[in-house]
């Protein structure tokens, strides 16, 4: 059963990202780590792939002008159980802070949009990847399966992830909810895209979908956001248009409590910093009293969903089925026949 009196203080980042610099990413990464600990924090979460930025080339322009990004986006995309991925391990244990890392991973040829959860003994939890890459996104990440809609027990209690716009569909957050999160870390990039056109891209809607998620599953919302500075707009935009389309800024970094209200001050959309709040398990069971989705609140006999959770293998390996030597009398027929 989960553990309803544990207290602690978390954080939330609101930075630019070191785009398309592993190792760049990683100082940041231990930077912002090491100043939430000093300042008292148990956990920190990192933006929808922090390490190395989100690929903010894939909406802009065609598929020919973003070949020229995709070979430096794959070089600093990380392995895990690599040297760098340990880095990040060991900044969590010196600390003494767990951290939620959103990064893309390098797997063989592929790339995935994934979250990886390290406890404060530098040991990594869990490594889920997004279930479906969101539009264009899907032209350079692959796909995660069941397994990948996951709750852990860690020392801070039951502690979930999700990417971006995976909190708006509604069966992937049932089948979160399903698994009595406490903690739950919604990760994005930045919400300046396209500004002003594509409101289902813009922070009204997204920041809503993380209080939402908040209120729905009686949890603990950390909501870190990247942001665009100057470095960001000058990689991906070389056109008055394009800058137009990226502009500065869509920081939007949020904490909510599980009756959607905020827990911390936000800060102005372009500035980088960390939010904290002091999280209180007590509250989600007042909050799942009023209304608990998975509980009191739900209707089996009308509504129920079906979730596999498995880890899907791409390969079964099965041995050729050895072929029985027909018999003296099967000889026989086969003759007479």
């Amino acid at each position: 059963m989960p553990d309803y009196t544990k207290t602690f203080r978390a954080a939330a980042v609101q930075a630019e990202p070191v785009w398309n610099d592993v190792d760049g990413g990683i100082d940041k990464t231990i930077a912002l780590a090491s100043q939430a600990a000093s300042e008292g924090a148990a956990v920190i979460a990192f933006p929808e792939v922090w390490i190395p930025g989100y690929p903010w080339f894939l909406w802009p322009d065609s598929v020919a002008w973003q070949s020229q990004f995709v070979g430096p986006y794959v070089d600093n995309s990380i392995e895990v159980g690599s040297a760098q991925f340990a880095r990040i391990e060991k900044a969590a244990r010196d600390a003494g802070i767990a951290i939620s890392l959103g990064f893309s991973e390098r797997e063989n040829g592929s790339l995935y949009i994934s979250q990886a959860f390290i406890d404060r003994h530098g040991v990594t939890k869990t490594v889920r990847r997004k279930l479906k890459p969101t539009h264009v996104e899907r032209t350079l990440f692959g796909e995660g399966d069941g397994s990948d809609i996951q709750v852990i027990d860690t020392e801070l209690g039951r502690v979930g992830a999700l990417n971006c716009w995976e909190h708006l569909q509604p069966l992937a957050k049932y089948a979160m909810f399903s698994q009595n999160e406490q903690l739950h870390v919604a990760a994005w990039p930045s919400f300046s895209i396209f500004e002003g056109v594509v409101n289902a891209l813009g922070p009204e809607v997204n920041v809503g979908a993380a209080r939402q998620y908040a209120v729905e599953g009686q949890t603990f919302v950390l909501s870190p956001t990247g942001l665009i500075g100057e470095a960001g707009q000058a990689l991906v935009a070389d056109t008055e248009l394009k800058r137009q389309f990226l502009a500065l800024g869509g920081g939007h970094a949020r904490i909510f409590g599980p009756d959607g209200r905020d827990l911390a001050e936000p800060l102005a959309p372009a500035e980088e910093g960390i939010l904290y709040a002091d999280i209180d398990y007590a509250a989600i069971l007042a909050a799942k009293n009023a209304a608990d989705q998975v509980g009191h609140y739900s209707r089996p006999d009308v509504f129920r969903l079906y979730f596999d959770n498995t880890r899907k293998s791409r390969v079964v390996n099965r041995p050729l089925s050895p072929v029985a030597e027909p018999s003296d009398s099967e000889f026989a027929q086969i003759f007479e026949g």
